[in-house]
């Protein structure tokens, strides 16, 4: 039996909804991750890590000073740590692989971890439906665009950015995230879409708050990890079987 363990988070949205209260959510994730270092194998970071996140060639947003310093400690102690972008954070380029040797991915990737093979991605976008983010995202991501923003001063384009930012009502609180339906559950309509061209063993996204694990058609699940803003999930792996846990019942934080 394998010993080691693959841990998935995602959602921590740090920078919102204020300093104080960021930084409070910050030193209860930092704490996750010193827990889970004794026997994590890979830890798969799915997105929305920032509130806002904005890479200038040489400047990048100030503050999460806890965050960095403990992935750079299990950067080398050789666990190995992945980040998928979100949509509060799509705008990351470099700056983790240079500086904490952070593979950084942009789109959905396939894995096989434990003997299941996994399709992972932070899951923002997918599937029929949500027309006015689609087109919205096809601006943040368009060059042009990226090119002009960065003419703007860190002071000024970060500030703008982390006000669109708080506007999202699941950060702010005025939201309450809870099941669509099958039918409306923009992500288990894209997994099974998948399902009809290629088989997985496991979905595993973040983007939707709201922690589960669904079961799919052909022996599939779709896993959602939740967020560490009212839940404060993870997903863990384990011999090939997935389990989603919530820190807070299990510490003192």
């Amino acid at each position: 039996m394998n010993t080691k363990k693959i841990y998935f988070a995602s959602d921590q949205h740090f920078g919102a909804p204020t300093p104080e209260k960021s930084l409070e959510r910050e030193k209860i994730f930092v704490q996750w991750l010193d827990t889970v270092k004794h026997d994590a194998d890979i830890i798969f970071l799915l997105g929305d890590l920032f509130d806002f996140w904005f890479e200038y060639k040489h400047v990048v947003p100030k503050g999460y000073i806890r965050l960095f310093g403990k992935l750079a400690e299990l950067r080398d102690a050789g666990i190995d740590i992945r980040f998928f972008v979100g949509n509060h954070d799509l705008w990351m380029k470099d700056y983790f692989e240079k500086e904490l040797g952070i593979p950084v991915y942009h789109e959905p990737k396939e894995f096989t971890l434990q003997g299941k093979t996994f399709l992972i991605g932070h899951g923002d976008g997918l599937g029929p439906g949500d027309r006015g983010y689609k087109f919205i995202k096809k601006i943040f991501t368009n060059p042009v665009c990226n090119w002009l923003f960065k003419w703007l001063h860190p002071d000024l384009a970060i500030s703008f950015g982390k006000y669109l930012s708080l506007e999202n009502k699941t950060v702010s609180g005025q939201e309450d995230v809870h099941f669509l339906g099958e039918d409306k559950e923009y992500l288990i309509l894209y997994c099974k879409e998948i399902l009809e061209q290629k088989h997985y063993d496991y979905f595993v996204f973040g983007h939707r708050h709201l922690p589960m694990i669904y079961d799919l058609p052909k022996n599939s699940k779709y896993v959602n990890t939740g967020d560490w803003i009212t839940y404060f999930t993870y997903g863990e792996l384990v011999n090939g079987n997935f389990e989603i846990k919530e820190y807070l019942k299990s510490s003192e934080a």
